[in-house]
């Protein structure tokens, strides 16, 4: 019998200098954002086409993370942020290791394209 997963996926968007960056060093501080705030902003799948929206709105070049975010333990806490939602963040550094999955977040004419891979 196969286990039962109670596992999601979080998303993090990288603008290409970011996503360089990770690659580079294994690890990241994240966006000026995320440095100035101290934690590394991420967003569930149902959060993150807004996320977009607000924060990269006609940007191209971006790439699209997901992490387990069972993976993170006590480094991930769950804190009131925009619309009074519960949003992901993550008091740690990022590890490109702990990526589950990293692909291209293309622009169509409708703003960002989100793979089907998503969950």
């Amino acid at each position: 019998m196969q286990a039962i997963t109670t596992s999601m996926f979080i998303y993090k968007i990288l603008r290409s200098p970011e996503w360089a960056d990770l690659q580079e060093n294994a690890r990241s501080l994240g966006a000026p954002i995320d440095v100035a705030d101290g934690y590394i902003h991420f967003s569930t799948a149902a959060q993150a086409r807004e996320t977009a929206a607000k924060h990269f709105a006609g940007e191209e070049e971006l790439l699209l993370l997901a992490y387990d975010a069972d993976a993170f333990g006590a480094d991930l806490k769950w804190e009131v942020s925009r619309g009074d939602a519960l949003f992901p963040h993550l008091y740690a550094p990022l590890q490109l290791d702990q990526a589950v999955w990293a692909k291209p977040l293309r622009l169509g004419p409708d703003g960002h394209e989100f793979p089907s891979e998503m969950i």
